[in-house]
């Protein structure tokens, strides 16, 4: 009998949840002319039948700035770029509807594939174009007149919601018309946003060369839109990471939750940020993506399935369900789409004092801050309670708390109903920190 790759299932297992969650959403997704031209592109064809397949609602939304220029190159035209947007004469505008079409038609043909012995065979999706986006022009701008340039002016929302409904692919290039007929040039990025934002959509998802915002080389995971606006002082917009990451920030602010950056270059980087926990490039998102909470009883399951290990290594002392439950207003935790990364509860012994304890975080996320964070919370928890003092036992972890301000006390400091229960044959240090 052929052996089945563990890793396969636990993954298949792990992205249930987001399976289901995702079901009957609506994801706005831009890619650029860079992306069409990269070997990578049919790949990601498939990846989006697959997320079609799965019943999420798909918008996708293409840019042409190469195959524009190569064009325009070919015809000898000039076609100057100016702050990063391209200022358009209408002699151009034949040659640019022309490359636009053609990558229009290259994402409908690929979608149509279902060809025996191909990721996808036995799929029928109805992909469809048409004029959802209203235009108007750009005008004059620091004295440079963008001609045939324009901004988005409206979306077609009943127009594209319709098609999702009728389980199509919608796809909207790089074009708005006006209420007068005229055609203009935009920016995708900006079809993208406003069509996320008129939409309601549920993410944005924004595809470029990087795999994400990387902060001298460290690859930023997660952001708000605060810590966007810090990121991008002083940088340089036009370059395409950040240009993405400011219209992630605009997203966020204008309502849509959930803005990812990842690349379109690496194989599976789409399903990867879509189906597992830590994704593959940077997610902006309204509200912090982890969060620590107060816990309730919906979280014992995951508790249990956090301490366990730790207690059967000996580190914690084990706690049945049953005390979890009745002992569950004092624990608060941290969650990740579901699932509880860490937790610490926060035991009153007088008036005066609190013991810390059970400080835990799961072991594939003990490299971040998580665990100094938790810390934090219960000890403001413990001010806002008019709490002077905490105590904690520990036999494993005492340089940690050490580090976080604890000192190593006598066991006969613990106030006196602490110090009843206190297991010799455990044989703990004590550290105790004033507030």
């Amino acid at each position: 009998m052929p052996q089945i790759n563990p890793e396969y299932v636990h993954w298949f297992r792990n992205s249930a949840p987001y399976i289901n969650t995702h079901r009957g959403k609506t994801f706005v997704i831009m890619f650029g002319g860079e992306a069409v031209n990269h070997e990578n592109f049919s790949t990601l064809i498939h990846d989006f039948a697959l997320l079609h397949s799965l019943g999420i609602k798909l918008v996708l939304v293409h840019g042409a700035r190469p195959q524009i220029e190569k064009n325009l190159e070919a015809a000898d035209i000039t076609s100057p770029l100016h702050q990063d947007i391209r200022v358009t004469p209408r002699v151009a505008m034949p040659t640019i509807l022309q490359s636009v079409g053609a990558i229009r038609l290259q994402i409908e043909a690929q979608l149509s594939m279902g060809l025996t012995n191909s990721p996808m065979y036995g799929s029928r999706i109805d992909a469809i174009s048409g004029n959802f986006v209203t235009a108007r022009p750009y005008g004059v701008r620091d004295g440079v007149d963008y001609q045939m340039t324009g901004e988005v002016r409206s979306i077609d929302v009943d127009a594209i919601k319709n098609n999702l409904l009728h389980e199509h692919i919608v796809i909207l290039g790089s074009m708005g018309y006006s209420a007068t007929g005229e055609v203009f040039n935009l920016l995708a990025e900006d079809v993208a946003l406003n069509a996320a934002v008129a939409l309601g959509a549920d993410k944005l998802i924004l595809l470029g060369e990087e795999t994400g915002i990387n902060d001298n080389g460290r690859l930023l995971r997660e952001m708000i839109p605060n810590e966007v606006d810090r990121f991008l002082r002083d940088r340089d917009l036009n370059c395409e990471i950040n240009y993405f990451l400011n219209c992630a920030g605009n997203a966020c602010r204008q309502g849509v939750h959930r803005t990812h950056i990842i690349s379109y270059a690496k194989n599976g980087a789409l399903l990867e940020e879509l189906f597992t926990r830590d994704g593959s490039g940077t997610l902006i998102s309204h509200d912090p993506y982890e969060e620590i909470r107060h816990a309730n009883i919906d979280d014992v399951v995951g508790l249990l399935e956090l301490l366990t290990p730790l207690e059967e290594q000996g580190i914690l002392v084990a706690r049945s369900r049953e005390h979890l439950e009745q002992e569950i207003e004092s624990y608060s935790v941290i969650e990740r789409d579901g699932m509880i990364l860490g937790c610490a509860a926060l035991h009153p012994l007088d008036d005066y004092s609190a013991e810390v304890a059970c400080v835990a975080v799961h072991s594939e996320y003990r490299n971040g801050s998580r665990g100094n964070d938790l810390l934090a919370f219960v000890e403001q928890q413990a001010r806002s309670h008019g709490l002077h003092k905490l105590f904690v036992l520990t036999t494993r972890t005492a340089h940690w708390f050490v580090e976080h301000g604890f000192s190593e006390v006598d066991a006969d400091t613990l106030p006196a109903a602490r110090r009843e229960k206190y297991n010799n044959d455990r044989n703990s240090k004590v550290f105790q920190k004033l507030l």
